[in-house]
């Protein structure tokens, strides 16, 4: 499972598949409350916290902590960096389904790992794939650093790089015929096909363009996306929040099938 790769300068990537136009009036202010989430009103968790993991896991201490992350098998594992301390895990329902949990690990100062809530997400409208490439409705398996973040609201109070622009913008509908003109509010790129360390809208791909790019986490518009992870508006800001670049975080991504490997 490859990390972050480098590639090809020059193309605009705006989210996976999406494009670019322009932005409906009324629509620049950050959102805290009151959008479509998949997980029930924004802010709220679909899981109590640490539940799902704790329930799931004979090696639970009382504060909910386990040993090795639930879920994610010997070869998953040892694709996570041995310096990362914050292991976000977007689980897919199944391997043709656009239904994910995503949930934030932590690795505590005894080398446990403590799960964070369990937020009802989406993925690609097609599923997962362990060969992603452009236009395949797939999002990639794999485990990604996150380097970069950036949308079209202003910062929210991030300690990663955050490139505040108003060219984080998506038109159009989505394939559930829902409107996706907030969906690029806020974004964290995910390390896969581009150079960490610059703004999620370069272009560059190093594996070429044929192998697909513009793969972030972003604000749900309530339906799959076209190979991004979504989450509610606040459980984005959470995320921004809560992500440092000194814990050098990573996104474990794929079906929960494949992650168990």
């Amino acid at each position: 499972m490859a990390l972050a790769a480098v590639g090809v300068a020059g193309l605009a990537v705006v989210g996976a598949g999406y494009t670019v136009v322009t932005r409906h009036a009324g629509a620049a202010a950050a959102d805290t409350a009151g959008r479509h989430t998949v997980g029930g009103p924004a802010g709220t968790a679909a899981l109590a916290p640490g539940a799902a993991a704790a329930a799931a896991s004979p090696t639970a201490a009382p504060d909910g902590s386990v040993a090795m992350i639930t879920g994610l098998g010997p070869k998953t594992r040892a694709a996570i960096p041995a310096a990362t301390r914050q292991v976000l895990v977007a689980s897919g329902k199944a391997k043709n389904s656009p239904d994910t949990v995503v949930t934030l690990w932590t690795r505590t100062g005894n080398g446990r790992w403590q799960p964070g809530a369990a937020w009802a997400a989406h993925n690609a409208l097609h599923g997962w794939t362990a060969s992603h490439h452009a236009s395949d409705l797939h999002s990639p398996i794999g485990v990604f650093t996150l380097s970069d973040a950036g949308g079209f609201d202003p910062d929210p109070g991030t300690k990663l790089p955050y490139h505040h622009s108003a060219a984080f913008q998506a038109g159009g509908v989505g394939f559930d015929g829902e409107p996706l003109d907030e969906a690029f509010d806020y974004v964290i790129a995910i390390d896969y096909n581009r150079v960490p360390g610059t703004s999620p809208l370069d272009g560059t791909q190093p594996l070429g363009a044929n192998r697909g790019g513009g793969i972030w986490v972003h604000v749900d518009h309530g339906g799959p996306t076209h190979g991004c992870v979504s989450i509610s508006a606040a459980h984005m800001v959470d995320l921004l929040h809560t992500l440092l670049p000194a814990d050098h975080p990573v996104i474990v991504m794929g079906d929960r099938g494949s992650l168990a490997t």
